[in-house]
């Protein structure tokens, strides 16, 4: 009986202990950090690796990509003065897709104003390049005509089928346009060899059907 009694008070104690434990809640693990992508980390303490690209700014944009600021253009003879560095850069990419060229097409290199990439930058303003004289004068002919021809047109037009003219328009990803040939059917007038349809070359009998 003496050795149950001095037992019971150290049972109790445990089972208190015990419930103790029980009532008292888990701490939860710490919350992971969130991940940085290493490009977005780099730009925003300032230690990218080499100097930034010109017209390239300290931002990042989604995904940790460098945000772009172009320079303000100089020397804009067609377009409007008042366009933005980037609204002129979208315009000139799209008149390149347009002919499948690059930017040295029009515009010049300047052997003394080297990129990060020791090659050198590209004079946009450099008036010297005939491709870039003449690319002034294509716009402006596709304005003239979009302006006196084909608003006329599209105004007379109520289908909504008419779309304005644009480089694409002539030269569909090439250098220079390329002749248009009419498919051999259409030369001979259709399948059904209707009227209307032009001698073969050099007189020759056209062949029967």
């Amino acid at each position: 009986m003496k050795i149950t009694s001095l037992l019971s008070p150290a049972a109790a104690v445990a089972l208190l202990a015990a419930a103790v434990l029980a009532a008292t809640p888990a701490q939860a693990p710490p919350l992971a950090s969130p991940q940085v992508p290493p490009q977005a980390d780099q730009a925003a303490s300032g230690t990218t690796q080499g100097p930034p690209p010109q017209g390239t700014g300290q931002g990042s944009a989604q995904g940790g990509r460098p945000m772009r600021n172009f320079p303000p253009p100089t020397n804009l003879q067609v377009l409007p003065k008042d366009l933005t560095g980037r609204q002129v850069r979208d315009i000139m990419e799209t008149w390149a897709g347009s002919l499948g060229v690059k930017c040295e097409f029009c515009h010049v290199a300047d052997p003394k104003n080297l990129g990060p990439n020791g090659r050198p930058r590209m004079n946009f303003a450099d008036d010297s390049k005939p491709d870039k004289q003449i690319a002034r004068i294509m716009y402006t002919m596709t304005q003239q005509i979009n302006r006196d021809t084909i608003s006329k047109a599209m105004d007379l037009d109520k289908d909504g089928m008419g779309s304005p003219v644009t480089c694409g328009t002539c030269h569909r990803g090439h250098e220079m346009p390329e002749e248009f040939v009419i498919p051999r059917e259409e030369r001979r007038g259709g399948p059904d060899g209707g009227e209307g349809t032009p001698p073969p070359p050099g007189g020759a009998t056209p062949p029967s059907n």
